[in-house]
């Protein structure tokens, strides 16, 4: 613990004109003659601290003195940088804020960024992220409720394995103990989570991959066509898709799914483009969107 809070300080130091006693030992919970001691430790090491008197004094490192640089480049650093500080901001993490701060130590003096990177979410509590995330790392065993794609709910109990960002979404992965298998579960469906005590112990999981790649086979090609008032909203929605454009301004779309017969999340997209979309591969696809049209309307008859 001594030595972490050398590393941190020596760190804090560089990144900062100078910080008093008191202020570094508030946020180490140690008192005041504990951070003397550690300085001292510190310019025996041969940091070369500067102590400053008077009401704004305190300690910072001697002007123009930098650490090694050659460990990472500056692109590299400032990446680096880019994803933790969007990390420590979604869990509120203390440890990725203090890497950022040895990273800034070895980082250019100057540097405007090129990249920006958002985490956050509007349909995950982040709560329930960091929740999660201390389970995962405490291997504690959670309870919620999850309401599936066919919108079934359930009580569901798992070992957490790991989180991932993934589609805009949030997703936790681990073993499900309800349905003993390695499930993936959306956390904006997750409903009343409850991080107990109990735990459990390190095992081999199933690789993402593999379930994965068990998909491929039942994936099949859904073709629409866009007209030109939905292109941007269709594009937002399957970007990474097989696209044509037409002379008249519309759009083909060639988008695989695993068993769209079923994805009723496919089907609120193409409801929500209205008139500007309509599916022409697979028929009964086309059958099924007519349907729930045809349903929607029932509920405004009398308007």
């Amino acid at each position: 613990m001594k030595l972490e809070r050398l590393i941190s300080i020596i760190y804090k130091l560089l990144n900062h004109e100078v910080l008093s006693a008191s202020m570094l030992a508030e946020e180490f919970q140690v008192s005041p003659r504990t951070i003397y001691r550690d300085i001292e430790v510190i310019c025996a090491a041969g940091f070369p601290v500067v102590s400053y008197q008077g009401t704004n004094g305190g300690y910072s490192m001697m002007e123009g003195y930098k650490m090694d640089k050659s460990l990472l480049g500056s692109y590299d650093i400032n990446s680096l940088i880019t994803v933790l500080r969007s990390l420590s901001t979604v869990f509120k993490d203390e440890r990725a804020q203090g890497t950022i701060e040895r990273l800034q130590a070895i980082g250019p003096e100057h540097h405007v960024t090129s990249l920006s990177v958002d985490l956050e979410t509007r349909s995950t509590e982040p709560e329930a992220l960091r929740y999660l995330r201390t389970a995962i790392s405490e291997r504690n065993i959670v309870r919620f409720d999850y309401i599936n794609a066919k919108n079934e709910r359930s009580i569901r109990e798992m070992e957490p394995l790991r989180l991932h960002f993934k589609y805009r979404n949030w997703y936790i992965y681990g073993l499900c103990r309800t349905r003993r298998e390695y499930r993936e579960f959306r956390l904006s469906r997750l409903l009343n989570l409850f991080v107990t005590q109990d735990t459990f112990q390190p095992h081999q999981e199933v690789p993402l991959e593999e379930v994965a790649l068990s998909w491929k086979d039942q994936t099949e090609d859904v073709v629409i066509r866009v007209r030109t008032e939905a292109l941007a909203e269709a594009m937002d929605q399957f970007h990474l898709v097989e696209k044509q454009f037409h002379a008249d301004g519309s759009m083909t779309m060639r988008i695989p799914v695993y068993k769209p017969l079923e994805a009723r999340w496919l089907w609120s997209i193409l409801l929500s483009f209205g008139s500007g979309a309509e599916v022409l591969e697979p028929l009964p696809l086309r059958v099924i969107i007519k349907d729930q049209l045809q349903n929607a309307l029932k509920l405004y008859e009398d308007v």
